[in-house]
């Protein structure tokens, strides 16, 4: 009998090995392909630093500029621009002339209607179902059952106003926020 050594049909053991990575890098790379936009989808996509917020948009898209705001907009107005999450926020002009610290969600805590400003009666009122908030939002009369939401209103160094999340006490209730 004729024993066969080192046959060339048999891969040596390198060979196979390096078939074996190759083949598992493939199947892992697609699968891992597969799933990032399935994660993609899941993770809700960042708005803005946390230092800086997101910038507010007037309604046009553009950037809120504090300078050309106030020369357009006086004392006592308030004036919606896009907010956080994209939600209308109002920007709060204050007597003397400046952007307010705090800006107010717009969406009615009832059935989340855009409450309009009426500034002859100085006070939001939602045209759906009757529901009033006073100037800085809080609620004055029902159905809606709370105050509208606050953002923090920041003047940035490029002269822009920015919009924060508000997490600290409600100064209207002087309660935790119920939005946060």
């Amino acid at each position: 009998m004729t024993q066969i050594s080192g046959s060339s049909d048999v891969p040596d053991m390198g060979r196979r090995q390096f078939m074996n990575f190759l083949t598992f890098g493939t199947i892992t790379g697609v699968a891992l392909g597969s799933l990032y936009p399935v994660v993609k989808y899941f993770i809700p996509p960042s708005s803005g630093g946390a230092s800086d917020g997101v910038i507010a948009k007037n309604a046009l898209g553009n950037d809120v500029v504090v300078t050309e705001f106030l020369e357009t907009h006086k004392a006592g107005d308030r004036v919606l621009a896009q907010g956080l999450k994209g939600d209308p926020t109002y920007i709060v002009v204050t007597e003397d002339n400046t952007i307010s610290d705090y800006g107010i969600n717009a969406i009615c805590t009832h059935l989340g209607c855009v409450v309009p400003w009426v500034a002859a009666e100085n006070k939001f009122k939602c045209p759906c179902h009757g529901s009033q908030f006073d100037g800085t939002g809080k609620k004055v009369r029902g159905p809606a059952p709370l105050s509208l939401p606050l953002v923090h209103a920041n003047v940035t160094e490029e002269d822009k106003v920015a919009f924060v999340p508000w997490t600290e006490t409600d100064f209207r209730t002087n309660e935790n926020p119920w939005w946060a």
